[in-house]
Order: structure tokens, then C-alpha cells, then sequence
């Protein structure tokens, strides 16, 4: 069997095929969109794996078109590609280089994870997780270019921090600049107050159909403690099909939260993992941190983490392997899932 490594870009696709120890059989590079890569590689052997680079922008045509074909394929995240790249014999940055790390990296590691056919509500879910995340951002950028407008205009009239996203504020401004003269700065003023008014709709729109379709998922991890919708939805997009992974201990390595070892002679210690999916380990972060102000539970328990000589950041890392815990058993535990 071989195994063939693919690194994909916007205008071409690199492919490397490797043989059961590692080495080098041939390469191949051919534009985006064209099928000869199939026929390449059926000249090559019968049995083969596809290893391709875990970057869906750029590679969900090329999965798409190896899973009409029949072609077994698995996905290789970029982090696993970098100790391929430094044993390597061949130095610098090449798309060969890459394609060829791929492949090796799909060799060493034996449990990547495979297209599934239950993925696609999770794929839709992250579209629009990441499509509001774009639209706040958007809006923040609006904020901040309407309070130097309203600065400019009369540096006594304040605006507390975080409030233009408040309705009753934005009115305020909007009644404020009506009463001036109408200037080119008042009047572009007023043209950001109206596209705040727009991107308040949209992200209002947004937040009711991601909490539609998280509560058509997944009903249950709405009912956790300091977990709403959009944190939900988050952590669906972010995790996927649960049966991706076997136990909570493979997901909480995949989120960051698992504590690694760094014990030496007679200290044993452990540390926080800075590695893991830092999206979705973030929103566990959120529903720790809202747990830890209002749930008496959480507060509890890092009260005796405390006591145990952990420090805070410590005892907020227990939390959330708890927590990751629960969301894992939630998971595995809905109808919708199983």
C-alpha cells in the first residue's frame, strides 16, 4: 500500500506518494479543479491511503471528489506536519516539501480522522459560528470609528465603554447627532449610527437561528450551567460529530484542557497545555469563568481545588477538563447524536 500526501493551494495541489517506510515514490503537481491526479495515482498501485492537509477552505472539492471516486482518505492536521519537515532530509519550504510531510505524518499517526457522513450539520453550524464572529468584529470596527466621530465632534459627550451595543445608547447618539449641525463629519457620523442599527439586526437574526439549530443538535448542553447558545453552538462546531473521538480523555487532549506531565527527578507537577483546538478551548474558558461567578457547584469545587494548593489558573483548568467531561457524556448521551 502506498500513501499519498496532497498539500492544496488556491491555484494548485502538490501530491507526493510514499511507499510503507516513508520513502519517496514519486510527485505530482497539477492546477486546482483538474482530475489527473486520480488517474496518476491508479498507475501507481491499487491500494492507497490519501493523506490531505486538514485546511477545508481549500481542500473540501478535492474530498469531495476522492469520496465520489471511492478513494479512502484522511485528514492530517498542519501541526503534525513540522516534525516531519525538520527529520526530513530535503531542507527549506516547498509544496513537494509540505505534501511530502503530510504523507509521512499520516504514517506515524495511525488515528487521524476520516470524513464522515454525519458532519455536514456541524460544517453548516461553523459557517455561521464563524460568519457572526465576522459580523461583530465588523461592528466593533464601526464603534470605534464613531466614537472618534463623536469625540471630534464634542469631547464632553460621553459614551461609557462596550455601550453602542445597547440600543437605548445608540438612540441617544442618533438623538444627539440630529440636533447638530449638519456637517460632513455629523453626517457620516449618522450613516455609522444606522450601519450599527443593520449589524445589530443581523447578529440578533443570526444568534436565534444558531440557537435553533443548537437546540435541534444538541437540546441538552443549553441546559448546562453558564453555557448559552452561541457558547453551544460554538463547542458543536468546534467538536463535530462526537464519535470522532473514543472516551473524554481524547477530547479533552484535542480542546487543551488534558494537563501535561512536566515533573522532574522528585517534583511531580503537571502544566497547562497551550496546544489543542484554542477555539474551542476558549469557550470552555467562557462557561468556566460564568460558572465560577453564579454556580454554586463550580464554585465549590474550585474552592477545594484551592484548598488542595492549586493556584486559580490551576484550579479553572480542572473545571474545564470537568466540563469537557460533561459536554463529551451530554453529547454521547443525545438522541440526535447517536
Amino acid at each position: 500500500m502506498i500513501v499519498i500526501g496532497v498539500g492544496v493551494h488556491k491555484q494548485s495541489v502538490a501530491a507526493v506518494a510514499v511507499d510503507e517506510a516513508g520513502r519517496m515514490l514519486e510527485e505530482k503537481t497539477v492546477s486546482v479543479g483538474r482530475e489527473e491526479l486520480l488517474e496518476w495515482a491508479s498507475a501507481l498501485s491499487v491500494e492507497r491511503l490519501w493523506a490531505v492537509e486538514d485546511c477545508r477552505r481549500l481542500t473540501r472539492w478535492l474530498e469531495r471528489q476522492l469520496l465520489a471516486a471511492g478513494e479512502e482518505l484522511v485528514r492530517v492536521p498542519p501541526t503534525l506536519m513540522a516534525p516531519e519537515r525538520r527529520s526530513g532530509k530535503g531542507r527549506g519550504k516547498s509544496d513537494a516539501i509540505d505534501a511530502l510531510a503530510v504523507a509521512r505524518a499520516a504514517l506515524r499517526e495511525p488515528q487521524l480522522s476520516r470524513p464522515r457522513a454525519d458532519e455536514e450539520p456541524f460544517r453548516e453550524l461553523k459557517l455561521l459560528v464563524d460568519h457572526r464572529d465576522g459580523i461583530v468584529d465588523e461592528r466593533r470596527r464601526v464603534h470605534q470609528r464613531l466614537r472618534w466621530y463623536l469625540h471630534q465632534l464634542d469631547p464632553t459627550f460621553a459614551v461609557p465603554l462596550r455601550m453602542l451595543a445597547r440600543k437605548s445608547h445608540l438612540e441617544r447618539v442618533s438623538r444627539w447627532l440630529a440636533r447638530q449641525q449638519q456637517e460632513l463629519q455629523v453626517t457620516l457620523a449618522r450613516e455609522l449610527v444606522t450601519r450599527c442599527r443593520a449589524l445589530d439586526r443581523e447578529i440578533a437574526e443570526l444568534d436565534r437561528e444558531l440557537e435553533r439549530r443548537t437546540a435541534a443538535i444538541a437540546p441538552a448542553l443549553l441546559e448546562l450551567p453558564g453555557c448559552g447558545a452561541i457558547t453551544a453552538a460554538k463547542l458543536l462546531a468546534e467538536i463535530g460529530p462526537i464519535g470522532r473521538f473514543n472516551n473524554d480523555a481524547q477530547l479533552a487532549r484535542h480542546s487543551g484542557v488534558a494537563p501535561l506531565e512536566a515533573s522532574s527527578g522528585r517534583i511531580q507537577r503537571h502544566r497547562l497545555d497551550r496546544g489543542g483546538n484554542r477555539q474551542l478551548n476558549a469557550a470552555l474558558y467562557r462557561v468556566a469563568i460564568t460558572q465560577a461567578r453564579m454556580h454554586a457547584p463550580a464554585r465549590a469545587y474550585l474552592e477545594r481545588k484551592r484548598a488542595e494548593g492549586k493556584s486559580r489558573r490551576e484550579a479553572i483548568r480542572c473545571l474545564k477538563r470537568l466540563l469537557i467531561r460533561i459536554v463529551f457524556n451530554t453529547l454521547r448521551a443525545s438522541p440526535a447524536l447517536t
